[in-house]
């Protein structure tokens, strides 16, 4: 059985790819610089491009299961998957798909949906993972954390652990036509993470709460727009309580708890020394 793992150098497509090639399944990934994959031996990696469904129409060729992202987490990358990605597993002949789904289901997932295939939604909250991007750097030169809204609660899940959902998905039976809503174990305030992520690399981190408007003009600072300004504002000051309402999904999935941020924390630890 060959799985193909579209987004294998993102967060989480890494993972699926490690965890699939531990399972002994045979392995190929879609990558727009196959050059640069770094990815473990034995993975056969081949070019492909998502923005561009035909570039895919080689890669699916023997393929039986499909991880497929919609949205990149990747740098300066730009993604908008196609239905039409849906439509050219189909032909190829693959059986069983598992859609690492973003902030809202949409067109690719509503094909799939229509589809003759087996398929998975794969809904994870927010990504433990994000914690490098947002704060890794002002923990390793200051010692601390600016965010506003510290109060705001959030079920931050391992992105290990929404990988091996998708894997579950793709090499075990019984997972066809489910949504899977996936949390982290606990649900803690931001002012909460930063002490945990303090305790975890034994080094004081302080929270520095910002205001509201200090908090606008950072984000304006970034190059964010206004309207997206507002929808982060917004979600800080009421988050959704899909967000932060911790569910067991990932232990009835894989048969394992979800592991927590101090676990996470200790796997990244140097990162933030």
């Amino acid at each position: 059985m060959t799985i193909l793992v579209t987004g294998a150098t993102g967060t989480v497509g890494r993972h699926v790819v490690d965890q699939l090639v531990q399972k002994g399944e045979q392995v190929r990934a879609v990558s727009r610089n196959p050059a640069k994959a770094n990815l473990p031996e034995g993975v056969e990696v081949v070019a492909g491009d998502l923005n561009e469904p035909d570039t895919l129409q080689t890669a699916l060729e023997g393929v039986n299961g499909l991880f497929l992202i919609v949205s990149s987490d990747e740098a300066n990358a730009t993604l908008q998957t196609q239905p039409k990605v849906v439509e050219l597993a189909e032909q190829a002949g693959v059986k069983r798909v598992a859609v690492l789904v973003g902030y809202e289901e949409g067109p690719v997932e509503e094909a799939l949906k229509n589809s003759g295939m087996e398929w998975t939604l794969v809904k994870p909250g927010e990504f433990m993972a994000n914690i490098l991007i947002d704060w890794r750097d002002s923990i390793r030169s200051e010692g601390i954390v600016r965010e506003a809204f510290g109060d705001a609660p959030s079920a931050r899940v391992h992105e290990g652990d929404i990988a091996a959902v998708a894997v579950t998905a793709l090499t075990e039976n019984g997972h066809h036509g489910q949504s899977y809503i996936l949390t982290g174990p606990q649900s803690l305030s931001r002012r909460e993470a930063v002490r945990t992520i303090s305790e975890g690399i034994g080094k004081e981190v302080q929270f520095d709460e910002l205001t509201e408007e200090q908090a606008r003009q950072s984000w304006r600072d970034q190059g964010y727009e206004e309207g997206d300004i507002d929808f982060f504002v917004l979600m800080g000051k009421n988050p959704p309580e899909i967000g932060h309402t911790v569910v067991p999904t990932v232990e009835q999935v894989t048969g394992r708890p979800a592991r927590t941020l101090a676990e996470w924390v200790f796997e990244h630890k140097n990162e933030f020394l």
